[in-house]
């Protein structure tokens, strides 16, 4: 009998840590290769970690809820199988990253006393994070209890303790001097957005709730989004250019073939693959496009591969981007397969958290819910993210040998959003005229 570990796996170059969400498995079940074992969720997806060994799950070592950091031994796992032990860090604690915790100058307060801090000995459960916060903050067992709590089963979470320190030591003096209606109308409330390295300080109206106004709990994708979005707009001064391409040649194109392309290759040809081919050319011709900023905002890198991510709409109403990786080294049909099996996966929440990272540019087709043109949000790290708008039908002038004449022609809008900070509008909008030139000029005899 032997005891194995089992390892909190890495989940993408930018992954550090997750959260357990829920164990699947009890001390003391029985495990087959690769039976889920827990969930958990970092701040780009949630997956599954199924057991690479058979056997009985002996140990738990975090709980639910805890955070814990890529590489650490999350359990034990007892097998008959002859297999040396993995040799991977063994901890029993999960390791907390260093949080910086950003006020404004007017939330300043005395720390509250120290009275209690072995959080341990609370009805509720907190994650070693919110108490390592605490704990930096002088926070006590009682004052941290009463937080209200905005995660799963009420817990109080990282942004729910980060909003409540601005307005600490105000809570009573406010309660006693206005009524909940006044509350709501008082002013705007001060909470920490946090992102990586970026933390930003954002200022929140008050908004009244009115009889018959449903409120409506946002789930974690939404927060994160929500966080993400802002601060996107705080970090990167956003400019967008607009382009219009005569994209018939394209349109007809495909039409013509992609039911021998179905029928030959057993995948749908949208137009997806179509622009993220026509967009990784252009990064080629233009490669300054394809680049981040570093945390100094004092450094550029320039980016070796292409990694064009894909916004997609989930049936929660939520949007995930998984990467295409190297899409600039994919045929048609490659580019067609990744495409169709991404997008097929991210609604079925099927993705690996690998999956949806590493990407150096996005792609959002607005078109899609028939809209013409967007002014999308840049999904950082990258520095520019295109939107595709609806193909529609429209009377233009063609010039022919024989002269000018009015024709029906395809046409799409293109908007590409760019940060101001490297991205001048000289090369966004050769950029973005560049992939239009390609989508134009599609070779209409061209073979699939």
């Amino acid at each position: 009998m032997a005891n194995f570990d089992l390892i909190m796996p890495k989940m993408g170059e930018s992954v550090a840590e997750a959260t357990i969400i829920k164990w699947t498995k009890n001390e003391g079940d029985k495990i087959k290769i690769d039976e889920t074992v827990l969930e958990i969720a970092t701040d780009k997806v949630d997956s599954e970690i199924p057991s690479p060994f058979e056997g009985t799950l002996v140990k738990k070592l975090f709980k639910e809820g805890d955070v814990v950091q890529v590489g650490a031994v999350i359990a034990q796992i007892s097998s008959d199988a002859s297999a040396s032990v993995s040799e991977a860090p063994k901890t029993n604690a999960p390791v907390e990253k260093k949080t910086e915790t950003v006020q404004s100058s007017s939330a300043v307060s005395a720390p509250a006393p120290q009275t209690n801090n072995d959080y341990g000995q609370s009805d509720k459960f907190y994650s070693p994070l919110v108490k390592s916060i605490a704990k930096e903050e002088g926070i006590s067992l009682a004052e941290l209890d009463s937080i209200k709590g905005t995660g799963q089963d009420g817990r109080v979470t990282k942004a729910d303790i980060l909003a409540y320190l601005p307005n600490r030591g105000k809570q009573n003096t406010t309660s006693t001097q206005q009524s909940a209606p006044q509350k709501a109308a008082a002013g705007a409330s001060t909470t920490t957005v946090s992102a990586g390295e970026n933390a930003v300080i954002v200022n929140r109206p008050a908004v009244a709730v009115g009889a018959g106004d449903e409120i409506i709990e946002m789930d974690r994708m939404r927060k994160m989004i929500s966080d993400h979005m802002v601060m996107s707009k705080h970090v990167s001064p956003h400019v967008t250019s607009f382009v219009e391409a005569d994209v018939t040649n394209l349109v007809q194109w495909r039409d013509k073939v992609k039911k021998d392309f179905e029928k030959r290759d057993g995948e749908k040809l949208t137009f997806t693959p179509l622009f993220i081919e026509a967009v990784a050319r252009a990064i080629k011709d233009f490669p300054m496009i394809n680049v981040s900023v570093d945390q100094t905002a004092t450094k550029i890198i320039k980016r070796k591969n292409i990694n064009i991510g894909m916004a997609t709409a989930l049936p929660s109403g939520n949007l995930i981007v998984p990467v295409i990786k190297n899409a600039d080294e994919k045929n048609l049909l490659g580019l067609t397969k990744n495409v169709n099996d991404l997008a097929a996966r991210a609604r079925a929440n099927k993705l690996a958290p690998d999956e949806i990272s590493g990407g150096t540019f996005t792609l959002t087709n607005v078109g899609g819910f028939g809209n013409v043109m967007g002014t999308p949000i840049i999904n950082q790290p990258q520095v520019a993210i295109l939107a595709v708008g609806t193909i529609k039908k429209k009377p233009a002038v063609i010039e022919t040998p024989q002269g000018d004449m009015i024709g029906i022609r395809q046409f799409m809008f293109l908007s590409l959003s760019y940060d101001h900070r490297v991205v001048d509008g000289s090369l966004g909008g050769s950029f973005v005229r560049r992939v239009a030139d390609y989508l134009e000029n599609w070779d209409i005899n061209r073979t699939a």
